[in-house]
């Protein structure tokens, strides 16, 4: 008998062996990115049948996944926005996204674009891939537009204007993943194609997501100034929605990646990416989203957006809804790519602090770079050069106008500390979201339109709402600051009203 057990014995330990063993040929933690192989585990004395795998129940009763991806500008000087977009789209499908359940706001005046060194090509970092191949072109040119993105996130396909006719057409048991990358405002989010995005609107819009009982969860990643007023007192805690953003509600979030700066672009491009965006990114692409939580992408991405705690420049990451949703594992919303299943779930890595430039004065960055590499005497750079004045005297025009109409309906001495006020934490930046669209048309019908700059004075819009200064009150100071003025290029039926 006790031969037997002997024998036994041996004969578990070699089929120990057996099962533990890498396929020939596969060297273990050596596995190519794209390989069809995956890595053994390591042996485990439980017995376990297809149910009992955690991995294996999650798969089968998460639903679909489900992603939204806009870009809210367009111009070369804005490559950044784009550039984001398409990054985060080679992250999802890599991720096992389907194309059907991937909608795509962009521009796309960036790729072949005549001022871009790679035609064609987009990249998001100094030595990075092309991220632009293969991208869905569902919502472009003026079909990216709030309207449109409503009705995307809503899943009407009937009221959708133009591009694919994609729409998120989600069930109760699937996730939903919003990234959005531009410049904003207080209380707004920039579109190419006005009017802006306000906040009112879109949390409106989440509530009747919400009321459809259309989806399990959602995440929200914003990139942009002040991003954090788009939720700031608003966003309720009951819809199954997570939040980041880049910048509280009273900063600027970003750019980096920039000519002249430390890491630069290749010669002659625009600013590759912003901060949070290119920080939540990268990491994602350098670890295991099977093993890492939200909340560890969001510390790390808080950490490395502040660049290291250097606000001056760096912004204040934040987060708003429903934050027990933060525990939850990455790759239920972005997706498992098999070439990091041997990566960590978060490895500190330590970053060297990155030079940026504020999101409202990139497009100047550009130009200036632009411009100083132009030969001396050329059409093009006297050209360039009036664009350049052209562009900073229309944000004098609007920082001038501003204060005019402050000093008309307050007071000289009253003005700024009215018009700069930030209300207490936890509150909107506006009671009256109509006076607030209402304030700005007359300011933009009377003063010109308030282009990616002037979204810098929501908070002044919103305070002389606030203040309940009257229609006419505003009407008439709004004349008296821009009375006579040639709008030009800057004139909003021209140009579309931002409100």
């Amino acid at each position: 008998m006790g031969v037997y057990k002997i024998v036994f014995g041996v004969f578990l330990l070699v089929l120990i062996q057996l099962v533990t063993r890498p396929s020939s040929g596969v060297a273990m933690g050596s596995r190519k990115r794209g390989s069809v192989f995956r890595r053994h585990r390591v042996w485990d004395p439980i017995i376990r049948s297809p149910v009992d795998d955690p991995d294996a129940e999650a798969e089968e009763n998460q639903g679909t996944r489900w992603a939204v991806l806009v870009a809210g500008s367009k111009g070369f000087e804005n490559y950044r926005h784009q550039s984001d977009i398409c990054h985060a789209y080679q992250i999802l499908k890599r991720g096992g996204l389907k194309d059907e359940n991937i909608v795509v706001f962009m521009y796309d005046d960036i790729a072949n674009n005549k001022l871009n060194p790679r035609p064609g090509v987009v990249i998001n970092r100094p030595d990075g891939d092309d991220v632009y191949v293969g991208v869905p072109k569902d919502y472009t040119g003026k079909h990216v537009n709030s309207e449109n993105l409503f009705a995307v996130l809503l899943g009407d396909k009937s009221a959708v204007k133009g591009g694919s006719g994609k729409v998120v057409n989600s069930s109760s048991n699937d996730r939903i993943f919003i990234y959005y990358a531009d410049h904003g405002g207080p209380g707004i989010l920039g579109m190419p194609e006005n009017p802006y995005l306000y906040a009112k609107d879109f949390i409106e819009v989440l509530k009747k997501k919400h009321a459809s009982r259309t989806y399990k969860e959602m995440v929200i990643y914003v990139e942009a100034c002040e991003s954090g007023s788009i939720f700031e007192g608003i966003m309720p805690k009951d819809l199954s929605i997570y939040v980041t953003t880049a910048s509280n509600a009273e900063e600027s979030s970003y750019a980096t990646y920039c000519p002249g700066t430390n890491p630069p672009p290749p010669e002659n491009f625009p600013c590759l990416g912003d901060l949070y965006s290119v920080a939540w990114m990268e990491d994602s692409e350098s670890h295991n989203l099977k093993r890492e939580t939200i909340i560890q992408q969001y510390v790390k991405v808080k950490e490395r957006t502040s660049n290291h705690h250097t606000f001056d420049s760096g912004s204040h990451v934040i987060e708003y809804g429903n934050k027990s949703i933060h525990a939850e594992k990455l790759y239920l919303y972005q997706g498992f790519d098999p070439a990091t299943e041997n990566l960590p779930s978060n490895q500190i890595d330590i970053h060297l602090r990155m030079d940026v430039v504020n999101q409202r004065s990139a497009d100047l960055f550009f130009m200036w770079d632009r411009y100083n590499k132009m030969e001396d005497g050329s059409v093009e750079k006297r050209e360039l050069l009036k664009q350049i004045i052209d562009t900073m005297l229309h944000r004098i025009h609007l920082d001038g106008s501003m204060e005019i109409i402050g000093a008309f309906l307050f007071g000289p001495e009253k003005s700024s500390p009215i018009l700069n006020h930030v209300r207490q934490h936890g509150s909107p930046i506006v009671d009256d979201w109509e006076c607030l669209k209402s304030s700005v048309r007359i300011f933009e019908t009377h003063c010109g339109s308030l282009s990616q700059y002037g979204m810098k004075h929501m908070r002044a819009f919103a305070n002389i709402c606030n203040n309940r200064v009257s229609r006419e009150a505003m009407e008439d100071a709004s004349k008296a600051a821009c009375s006579g003025r040639d709008l030009g290029q800057w004139d909003p039926t021209k140009r579309g009203f931002s409100a």
